[in-house]
């Protein structure tokens, strides 16, 4: 897996180099009223309207201010069989790293600390663990109205 590592509170997560546009630095944010905390603003980029996705929200992380590390990662993810542009907020961007497919296992199903449903994996680089999350799932969760409203 050709991936972006990002680090998310105090763990490192790994996104899918294929799908990410590019990283930029924090920008203006626009707030969306009595929207959830997942995706609570819009940023432009180059133009566009984009959501921009907290997944600390999800994993139940502490969300610290911006701080000279944040980045935000804008990339394509599939939800209902289209692709949708979003802006994730990293709380820092590492590099792109190769993972080997043969180092990626299943999420435990004891001993998580976040929903298993939400990690499509869990791969090494070098001694580290790596958590690969399941856009899809993420996302698709949070845009079920059903889904948790936060």
């Amino acid at each position: 897996m050709h991936a972006l590592t990002i680090r998310l509170q105090d763990e490192m997560f790994a996104l899918e180099a294929t799908n990410v546009r590019e990283i930029l630095d924090p920008v203006p944010i626009t707030r969306v009223p009595n929207a959830g905390a997942f995706v609570g603003g819009l940023i432009n980029v180059r133009g566009n309207v984009v959501p921009l996705a907290d997944l600390r929200v999800s994993f139940g992380m502490d969300r610290p201010p911006a701080d000279t590390d944040t980045r935000i990662v804008v990339m394509e993810i599939e939800l209902d069989g289209e692709p949708m542009v979003a802006g994730i907020l990293a709380d820092k961007v590492y590099d792109v790293a190769d993972i080997e497919a043969a180092s990626i296992e299943e999420a435990p199903k004891v001993g998580m600390r976040w929903p298993a449903e939400y990690v499509r994996g869990i791969g090494r680089r070098d001694d580290d663990f790596v958590i690969i999350p399941d856009m899809q799932q993420i996302f698709g969760a949070r845009a079920n109205p059903a889904a948790n409203s936060n």
